[in-house]
């Protein structure tokens, strides 16, 4: 038993390094590996679980380092059983093309979003922050969860500042703002625009997430006033926000630093850019094609944020409560999950043949057919630990069908899948970038955030029994 198990866990540590085809590319080939090169990644999660709880001053202070750690503890072992070529190649391809476009762009909303500042006699009243939540689901397809959640968040901070019980709007806002609400268009989440450059039509998402989006939005909305009525009566009466914050706050309401409004089109126009102008022309960096509409993009929007820090005054600036700390958070953590994700994702991606077949296997009947509902959960569920783009294409993938197909008589399993992505990314802090970004702005802002696990307790309680409801109204 000892030794049959030590085979597992050495021929794990071997998959095949193959050339690619015509390109002389060094390729990673999944289904030769094994689970115990996910144990840096699973490391990775259980760092930012554990440590903010047992030692949150020594992680405060070395995140980054603990980051780096894990991360070099998957390079190092990588790349003394496969090769230097091999383990650059995966270093740049996951830098290239993912990390870095991924961080400049949190960095673009960070910036011009964190450039706005509401202005008013905001009290945090249940109703007024229903409405908050409401108008953040409602612009988070069109701007993006990140835009939407980096827009709203200090805004609706700033009317809780004198209530007693804040967590809660924070986790409500999460769930909704920077989730939920980016269902309806390719701009609201990645994986929905990584279906659009697959071929499947722009307002596809429109059509036919609305429901499951209207549904979930009405029932979360509810629930959340219903508790923030009853938290908000136990509290007694509360000072508007306004009416201590100087004399700068004395008009009902106002914006500053309109001009972040303007350059917020700008970062959705940018990253649409990307998705359908193809000039055909690409830079190969070690065998990684970068295309010249993404180096446009990222210079973009870093000429964006570039134009909010030249445009916005900074003492607004400093009066919205704007600092660095919740993107280089973000950034920091995210290298090491980038980096430590890679044997996670060619598992995935190696389908029935790779270690985790039983899961893909699961979605299918042995006739072939299409279950739905094991479509919507399996995306889901890894989509809340893992990245949802790539879950969402290795899913898309596993159908084996066209996109004609899966946008007509296989919509359903498309909708399962995208549904999947998109809403299960609110289960955890890391299924969805803007998550951290809230809960990091909430916690600098004096609202205490639930643990890495506390917040699965919200989720879980709230938001899986809306999953099965939305399972058996549309998957089953």
């Amino acid at each position: 038993m000892a030794a049959s198990g030590l085979f597992v866990v050495l021929t794990g540590l071997f998959p095949t390094v193959a050339a690619a085809a015509g390109a002389g590319a060094p390729h990673l080939e999944g289904k030769d590996l094994g689970l115990i090169w996910v144990i840096p990644f699973a490391c990775m999660l259980l760092s930012i679980a554990v440590f903010p709880l047992v030692a949150p001053h020594f992680w405060h202070k070395n995140f980054g380092k603990i980051s780096g750690f894990w991360a070099v503890s998957f390079l190092v072992p990588f790349t003394i059983f496969f090769g230097y070529e091999l383990a650059l190649y995966e270093t740049l391809h996951v830098g290239l093309l993912e990390y870095f476009p991924f961080i400049i762009l949190l960095f673009s909303l960070f910036t011009v979003a964190g450039g706005v500042r509401v202005r008013g006699k905001l009290t945090g009243t249940p109703a007024l922050n229903t409405i908050i939540l409401l108008i953040g689901t409602a612009l988070a397809s069109f701007m993006g969860t990140t835009g939407a959640a980096m827009l709203l968040i200090r805004p609706l901070i700033r009317a809780m500042e004198h209530r007693k019980h804040k967590t809660h709007t924070v986790v409500f806002f999460i769930f909704l703002v920077a989730n939920i609400g980016g269902s309806l268009t390719p701009l609201g989440d990645p994986p929905l625009f990584l279906g659009f450059l697959k071929g499947v039509d722009f307002f596809w998402p429109t059509v036919h997430m609305f429901l499951p989006m209207l549904f979930l939005s009405i029932v979360l909305l509810l629930v959340y006033f219903a508790l923030d009525s009853f938290l908000y009566n136990k509290e007694g009466p509360i000072v508007a926000a306004s009416e201590t914050s100087g004399p700068t706050d004395d008009v009902s309401f106002a914006l500053d630093g309109k001009i972040n409004l303007l350059l917020l089109f700008g970062v959705v126009a940018a990253v649409l850019m990307s998705g359908i102008w193809k000039p055909g022309i690409s830079f190969d960096i070690y065998y990684v094609h970068v295309e010249l509409q993404n180096l446009a993009r990222d210079a973009a929007l870093l000429f964006l944020a570039y134009l909010s820090l030249r445009l916005t005054n900074d003492q607004s600036r400093k009066d919205n409560g704007f600092n660095w700390f919740p993107i280089l958070e973000v950034g920091k953590l995210f290298i090491g999950i980038f980096i430590t994700i890679i044997p996670a994702i060619a598992i995935l991606k190696a389908g029935t043949s790779g270690a985790l077949g039983v899961i893909v296997e699961s979605v299918s009947t042995p006739e072939g057919e299409p279950v739905n509902y094991m479509y919507f959960w399996a995306t889901g569920i890894l989509s809340s630990f893992l990245d949802n783009a790539p879950t969402y294409l290795v899913f898309f993938n596993t159908t084996g069908s066209d996109v004609a197909t899966l946008t007509g008589e296989l919509s359903n399993t498309l909708l399962a899948i995208s549904a999947g992505a998109v809403f299960m990314g609110a289960n955890t802090y890391v299924g969805n970038a803007p998550n951290f970004m809230v809960r990091s702005i909430a916690e600098e802002s004096g609202v205490p955030m639930p643990s890495f696990f506390g917040y699965m307790l919200w989720s879980g309680a709230i938001l899986i029994p809306c999953f099965v409801l939305l399972t058996f109204m549309f998957f089953i």
